[in-house]
């Protein structure tokens, strides 16, 4: 027969899968032998009711061989094979398969049972990616012909007759030479060979078998001191089973312990702790798919690096589509790691054109409710794995707060902890609501760098004589987490730099502003001899037993001003700065020596000023404007 050309459409699609629609070269041998798993299914399933198949499911399997010296690399089956016409009609015609002409005809039987995942669709002509010649010899199923298929690529292809004893299909893929950018030959290597096989193809259902080179001790002609024959190493090769084959994914639940799944997890993930969770699930539907999924006990050394490669496992009938599908699970999850292994998926599909598909966006949802509500089970079963985990993660569940103008605040507020200066160690939001007496209005919380420095926070003092319990934040990005949440099951977000604490009654308000009025200009004094550094000087109603704070107005507080300082490498003068206010409390007796001084020593009076000022500052944990005059207004007053 002369040689036929590829329709129009075909070689133009030809041109774009061997250039554009996969990105790893290597996915070629995946391709074919998930081919070659497809036509053994359909015989396989053949076979349950034609006695004259004459094979068991034992007999079924795929071989892999090398011939460095040709340069060639051959898949071969013992499937359902392919007839002149069906070699013509799936490999002339680009993009179509004859998977799915097979499943129309057995839909009138049991189609649930036919599990097929692409045979001799866009997917074959991967097979071009790295081949200079393909050649396919096939013979179907009750028919005695075979018959051969030829092409170099979209020049064309030719149909002959051939010799073949059994039916089946040989694949023979001709390597293309070496070039100074692509090394072909590297696929002739054993290591590389079974790294590919292992990889993408670890997990279809039949034997696939390659050679192995393995080591033994032979004598030799020679003999030693002793009279007996030396021996010596010698290399051999046998043909052996490559890949496992039935995932530990798609088993029972009753046939895989929790042990068994701790060791897979260790293995393909590389960790060398045991997951703090595994989450198994079975879905059908809509949607079905398999995923085995694991939630790290720590965060792995390169975590929150740019080198760190986010995503799950795909899969699809046990063939790997992706290694690290990041669309399958949502930033703020993205330290969950594992499998997911579903039919629904084409297996034909490029990377660049998954985050399009339907299927995967669907699981995506799901696996997002099933992290949370595994995720809350161990906060309440097992606290103190939990807090592990959640000082290992809560930074990124923290951003995943934050990110989107929070539209996932709800899905994740649940989820974070804080030290609670009561409890005194990490609480959950959940927690810390249920613990409020009934008369407590707010959350109340404190933002600094140490849980040491906010447990003597002079502006903390008030609310911690009413026994309420304050939230210690030390997180730089703390602050804006509780501002995007806004309120947790009703109750207000209010930090103790806050005027309104909800402590006072209306006679104390009364009382504070008629002493605020009183003692207007002396506050003004202060103000005007701190030369700009704060915003305002007013009357403390917070302060207990401490002289004076420093708080702030508007909407940056002390912590968005580090926070944004840090981002942006500015210095202490630069970025965006807090309106600062100092904060006196009329009931310490510095009040009456203020007062005394405003009237009799205005001088000494601005040097208390800027010694009260930089005591706030050291409360505040902010470094001081000016060390020198600082001592130097400390030593005079020792003289």
């Amino acid at each position: 027969m002369g040689k036929k050309q590829f329709q129009s459409e075909s070689k133009r699609l030809l041109e774009l899968m061997v250039n554009s629609i996969y990105t790893h070269k290597e996915i070629f041998l995946r391709e074919i032998i998930s081919n070659a798993s497809d036509a053994i299914d359909k015989l396989c399933y053949i076979s349950l009711t034609d006695d004259k198949v004459g094979m068991s499911r034992d007999d079924f399997k795929i071989t892999v061989e090398t011939d460095s010296e040709a340069r060639t690399i051959t898949v071969t089956d013992n499937g359902i094979g392919m007839t002149a016409e069906e070699l013509e009609s799936n490999l002339g015609v680009i993009a179509r398969s004859g998977s799915l002409q097979f499943k129309k005809e057995m839909e009138s039987d049991k189609p649930e049972d036919v599990d097929i995942i692409g045979q001799f669709g866009v997917g074959f002509y991967s097979a071009f990616m790295v081949s200079s010649r393909v050649t396919v010899l096939s013979r179907a199923y009750g028919h005695g012909d075979a018959h051969k298929w030829e092409s170099s690529g979209s020049d064309g292809y030719t149909v002959t007759r051939c010799d073949k004893d059994a039916p089946g299909t040989v694949i023979i893929m001709e390597l293309k030479p070496d070039t100074e950018d692509e090394k072909y030959s590297e696929y002739l290597e054993e290591y590389t060979l079974h790294s590919i096989i292992k990889k993408y193809s670890d997990y279809i259902r039949w034997p696939i078998i390659a050679d192995v080179t393995k080591s033994r001790q032979v004598e030799t002609d020679e003999a030693g001191s002793d009279g007996k024959k030396k021996k010596t190493w010698e290399d051999y090769t046998e043909k052996a089973v490559i890949n496992s084959r039935v995932p530990i994914w798609q088993r029972a639940k009753g046939e895989v312990s929790d042990a068994d799944c701790a060791e897979f997890y260790k293995e393909k993930f590389f960790d060398m702790e045991d997951p703090a969770a595994v989450i198994r699930v079975s879905a059908e539907g809509t949607v079905s798919y398999n995923a085995m999924l694991f939630i790290p006990s720590k965060a792995p050394y390169d975590y929150y690096t740019r080198e760190y490669k986010a995503g799950l496992q795909l899969y699809t009938s046990g063939v790997m589509i992706m290694e690290y599908c990041s669309d399958l699970l949502p930033e703020h999850f993205r330290f969950v790691r594992g499998v997911v292994d579903s039919p629904d998926v084409s297996l034909n599909i490029s990377r660049e054109l998954l985050q399009h598909d339907r299927q995967l966006r669907v699981m995506r949802a799901n696996i997002e409710k099933k992290v949370k509500a595994e995720l809350l089970k161990l906060m309440e079963n097992d606290p103190e794995k939990y807090e592990t985990f959640f000082k290992s993660f809560g930074a990124q569940l923290k951003y995943g707060i934050m990110n989107g103008y929070g539209i996932n605040k709800d899905l994740l507020s649940e989820l974070i902890m804080f030290y609670s200066s009561k409890a005194q160690k990490l609480v959950s939001l959940t927690q810390y609501v249920k613990d409020m007496p009934e008369e407590q209005k707010y959350i109340y919380y404190a933002c600094g760098d140490s849980i040491q420095m906010l447990d003597k926070l002079p502006q903390a003092e008030r609310v911690l004589r009413k026994e309420y319990a304050i939230l210690y934040m030390t997180d730089s990005m703390d602050e804006f987490v509780v501002k995007t949440i806004g309120k947790f099951e009703e109750k207000e977000f209010r930090s103790v730099n806050d005027d309104e604490l909800g402590l006072e009654s209306e006679d104390e308000k009364k009382e504070a502003e008629r002493r605020e009025t009183e003692n207007r200009e002396l506050l003004d004094f202060i103000k005007d001899s701190l030369d700009g550094k704060v915003s305002a000087v007013k009357l403390s109603h917070k302060l207990q037993s401490h002289p004076v704070c420093l708080t702030t107005q508007g909407g940056v507080s002390l912590e968005m001003e580090r926070y944004f300082a840090s981002l942006q490498g500015e210095g202490p003068e630069g970025g965006v700065r807090a309106e600062r206010v100092l904060e006196i409390n009329a009931g310490h007796p510095i009040f009456e020596t203020l007062k005394k001084r405003f009237s009799d020593d205005r001088d000494a009076l601005a040097r208390f000023a800027r010694l009260l000022h930089g005591q706030a500052l050291i409360f505040a944990g902010l470094p001081l404007d000016d060390p020198a005059d600082f001592s130097d207004i400390i030593c005079s007053l020792m003289e």
